[in-house]
């Protein structure tokens, strides 16, 4: 059975940084595509960042493109989502997600497993 557990979460002021963790068990995913998203409350999950089984194929949502860096250890079967410079408006809980097969990695629909997100809030 497939799980993802999400760490790193927190409050931090703008300008600061998290990086949090998904820890993936259940599977070899080293043949998996892993994702991060995040809702805020009132709004739709939104995509934020994505890598592919090899490392590469790396996808960034404009809005975070500079400040978060995605990586992934195969030999812990772990994904990190680096963020630098928080701003307010990227408070929110912050999904991760895999798929072995994904056609798009920027669409929630394509993942079929999903950690039960950590939050991150981010103050002004």
């Amino acid at each position: 059975q497939v799980q993802l557990v999400e760490s790193g979460g927190g409050l931090v002021q703008a300008g600061g940084s998290l990086r949090l963790s998904c820890a993936a068990s259940g599977a070899p995913f080293i043949r998996y595509a892993f994702g991060w998203f995040r809702q805020a409350p009132g709004k739709e999950r939104e995509f934020v960042s994505s890598i592919r089984s090899s490392g590469g194929n790396i996808n960034i949502a404009d809005s975070v493109k500079g400040r978060f860096t995605i990586s992934r250890d195969n030999t812990k079967n772990t994904a990190y989502l680096q963020m630098k410079t928080l701003k307010p408006e990227d408070t929110a809980v912050y999904y991760c997600a895999v798929q072995r097969v994904v056609l798009s990695t920027t669409i929630t629909s394509e993942y079929g497993y999903w950690g039960q997100g950590t939050q991150v809030t981010v103050s002004s």
